[in-house]
């Protein structure tokens, strides 16, 4: 069940990026491809014909004896569709661009089909005496579809082609801080090419892997537990990134993507199926699909099955299922989800809204009945400018330096600040009690100008590491700090 669930976000990430709205082939975005994970033959990204050939990782695990692990190669081959039209010599067919009968349309165009292979499983202790190297042969091949009109004539026909891959999966395992380290490399070990045509070809296209482990338990990289923070931190990730996948609380899988996620990461159960670009909201994108023309649909179709799929979806969703991605409330107090269908006072673009459920808890008073609870301008206990919280003994407020460890589910973003310098330039407080600290990278150029527009970047105490020796605060100085101090 768990490598069963940890394939719905793999599926995901396999296909991000495989074709943008609004899914025609003479859209300009979608006439320079791959997406995310390629890795190309030896010597492509060298001389600029294609992406670099490995990806590596490593993670860890809790082994008592006896571990093992499997892993699961994923990814896409490249499958040229050409079309080919019929001429009055039976035997010869000509190659075309485009090929119409009545109200179809067949375009050459390049597709993919998904590929996954399950290497031999690898005991952990074997791995620590002496790595394995595990080779990955995926055959080529060519298919033919005959293609006839309505009367039955043969106009054409369309020829996929695949070209073989070849790639190598490398495992090792060493002892670190009581914990297994794992190493995991992929190569494409296919032969040097000599133009990009011929390089994406022969390329492993979203590749990532599904590593999942019995009698061991992996960790978290992302949020550790305390004896595992200097294991993770001698970790090293090349194009790549591992997370914990499957149920929350799971610890047997973890899904390496070029994507960094977080862990556990989940397919929300409102999306109504793959739209392939998640930098777009499911709501948003449906509507821009239903907004199409019909010449631009027909378009759509023709460039590839899967656009199709995706067309046909948004043109039959009913109003309910339609609805549905507008919004949903979540309790996370009662570990349930209620579906609002219709929340006319949101926008649009906020589409899959999680609200944090407050009727258990007490908001701030902000001094007086008076004063609405959601406005804390209008309370002058509250100054941002000169609000100050303890980290570590030490006062932090306006003008403090304080060093960023990102931690809290940090985005791609955020992990780049790790170890950098930031000045604060202001301590917030949000409705929930939570205190939020804006800083500025202190060796951005642009600090000066983020400062006096006041875009900042914001950072939870536990986060930040004070760069000046602890002092006795002045009670009357920093008198909201009592209502402020966090515990480090």
């Amino acid at each position: 069940m768990s490598l069963k669930l940890a394939r719905t976000v793999a599926d995901a990430v396999l296909f991000e990026g495989y074709l943008l709205y609004p899914y025609r082939s003479t859209s300009s975005k979608n006439r320079v491809r791959w997406q995310f994970g390629v890795l190309g033959p030896a010597g492509a990204a060298e001389a600029s014909l294609g992406e670099e050939s490995t990806m590596s990782a490593q993670c860890l695990l809790r082994d008592d004896g006896g571990g093992q692990v499997t892993v699961h190669l994923r990814f896409l081959q490249l499958q040229r569709r050409c079309v080919e039209q019929a001429t009055d010599d039976p035997t010869r067919f000509d190659p075309v661009e485009q090929l119409n009968s009545g109200a179809r349309t067949w375009l050459s165009w390049d597709e993919a089909i998904e590929q996954e292979i399950e290497l031999e499983g690898c005991v952990l202790s074997e791995l620590a005496e002496q790595g394995r190297s595990l080779p990955v042969t995926v055959a080529g091949g060519a298919d033919i579809e005959m293609l006839v009109d309505d009367g039955g004539t043969t106009i054409g026909r369309i020829i996929r082609r695949r070209r073989p891959l070849e790639a190598a999966v490398s495992l090792a395992a060493s002892t670190i801080d009581g914990l297994v380290q794992l190493s995991v490399q992929v190569d494409n070990v296919a032969p040097a090419v000599s133009d990009k045509d011929e390089a994406i070809q022969v390329s492993l296209i979203g590749a990532h892997l599904l590593v999942r482990a019995e009698h061991a338990a992996f960790v978290s990289l992302l949020e550790p537990p305390d004896d595992a923070v200097d294991a993770v931190a001698a970790c090293t990730q090349r194009r790549c990134w591992p997370v914990l996948t499957g149920a929350s609380g799971d610890t047997d899988i973890v899904l390496i993507s070029p994507i960094i996620l977080y862990d556990y990461p989940e397919v929300a159960d409102e999306s109504a199926g793959a739209l392939f670009d998640s930098t777009e909201i499911d709501e948003i994108l449906t509507l821009r699909v239903m907004t199409l023309t019909d010449e631009e649909k027909a378009q759509a179709r023709a460039t590839d099955p899967r656009a199709a799929e995706i067309i046909d979806r948004c043109d039959s969703m009913s109003p309910e299922a339609l609805a549905q991605l507008h919004g949903i409330l979540r309790d996370p107090h009662a570990g349930v989800a209620v579906d609002v269908p219709n929340l006319p006072d949101f926008p649009a673009e906020a589409g899959l809204i999680e609200l944090r459920d407050l009727r258990n808890v007490d908001p701030p008073t902000f001094g007086s009945e008076d004063v609405p609870w959601w406005d804390p301008e209008q309370d002058a206990s509250v100054n941002p400018d000169i609000d100050s919280v303890l980290i570590d003994g030490v006062a932090v407020s306006r003008g403090s330096m304080v060093c960023v460890h990102p931690s809290r589910r940090a985005d791609a973003q955020d992990l780049f600040f790790a170890g950098m310098t930031a000045r604060v330039s202001a301590v917030h407080s949000d409705v929930d009690g939570e205190i939020h600290v804006a800083v500025v990278l202190v060796d951005d150029p642009a600090a000066d100008l983020h400062e006096w527009y006041g875009r900042f970047l914001y950072f939870a105490p536990d986060e930040l590491e004070p760069l000046v020796p602890p002092t006795v605060a002045d009670a009357d100085s920093h008198h909201r700090e009592e209502s402020r101090q966090w515990r480090s």
